[in-house]
């Protein structure tokens, strides 16, 4: 498999535009001390032809056109060696990009069934995935099962790809209506997924609400984990915004103090270990910082776009 970071920072990306932190005014003036990063974006292939969005940023478009892998073939005026996108949440930055895919081209979409009819039945704007011919397709994960991911136009062809979906005990984004989230199954709301091509395995969470443990022992079994990178503390963001939510009421486990990541991965040596959807607020994202060496000497890895692992 090849997995590649096309966007590592959380909403609104590094440097954000209305934001003055230290972070976002380093990465502005390109100080080689903080890098800028595009909204969290993964691409994976096992065969080097069909390629599989994880979730869907807003900055999709220019990750797409600054990946050479993901150009049309000069040999057909259409096509995309894109073929489906599978999606771990509901959340604006994990879905907008969807609409950057709305150019009469048919794909496939996996997600729950909860987060299906969020992004299909709350939202008419998104209808226009359906003028493709064929219209898009949307997959329904089933918990417990691992699926398949294939390219549409060839649901025959074995799959070198499948994928695992595991519920984490998330909620559902704010903006989804308060009515339509109460009829929605809670477990369907934030998943983490297990990626393999029947040989290597890898895991992916970019939000880890922090309320359950049950994803532990999935990823035990992979080689590589990105993993919630979004907070250093759960009260980073008091700090520069009076009244702001922590990281744990926020949907996200912080990487340090007690019960954070950092802790409770202290002994999972044998995963590497990538630290993905950093927030623009998050000390780690300064190479020169405390927080960004504790996190090295801790064995991980810091995401940063452009990265490329290979299983």
């Amino acid at each position: 498999m090849r997995i590649r970071v096309l966007g590592s920072a959380a909403g609104g990306g590094l440097p954000q535009w209305n934001c003055a932190c230290t972070n976002c005014s380093r990465a502005r003036n390109a100080d080689g001390r903080v890098r800028a990063r595009t909204q969290t974006q993964i691409a994976l292939t096992a065969d080097d032809r069909s390629w599989f969005l994880l979730n869907a940023s807003p900055d999709l478009r220019q990750q797409i056109l600054a990946t050479p892998e993901l150009a049309p073939s000069t040999l057909s005026a259409r096509g995309t060696p894109i073929a489906g996108v599978v999606l771990t949440a509901a959340d604006a930055d994990f879905v907008m990009g969807l609409l950057h895919l709305r150019e009469f081209q048919p794909l496939r979409i996996y997600a729950t069934p909860g987060v299906r009819r969020i992004v299909t039945e709350t939202n008419s704007l998104f209808h226009t995935l359906e003028r493709s011919a064929p219209p898009v397709e949307w997959q329904d994960f089933c918990f417990g099962e691992e699926m398949p991911l294939r390219p549409q136009h060839s649901p025959e062809k074995p799959a070198p790809l499948r994928c695992k979906a595991i519920p984490l005990n998330g909620s559902y984004p704010d903006y989804v209506p308060g009515d339509f989230r109460e009829i929605l199954a809670r477990e369907e709301a934030v998943v983490a997924l297990v990626l393999s091509d029947g040989k290597k395995r890898f895991f992916f969470a970019p939000g880890l609400p922090g309320n359950s443990s049950t994803w532990k022992p999935y990823l035990r079994e992979c080689e590589l984990g990105f993993l919630d990178g979004t907070f250093w503390s759960d009260d980073e963001l008091a700090a520069v915004r009076s009244g702001a939510k922590t990281a744990r009421q926020m949907g996200h486990l912080p990487l340090s103090g007690s019960g954070g990541l950092l802790e409770e991965l202290q002994a999972e040596t044998h995963v590497r270990k990538v630290a993905i959807h950093a927030n623009n607020t998050n000390p780690m994202l300064d190479e020169g910082s405390k927080e960004h060496r504790m996190m090295v000497d801790a064995g991980w890895t810091i995401a940063h776009d452009g990265m490329e692992f290979i299983l």
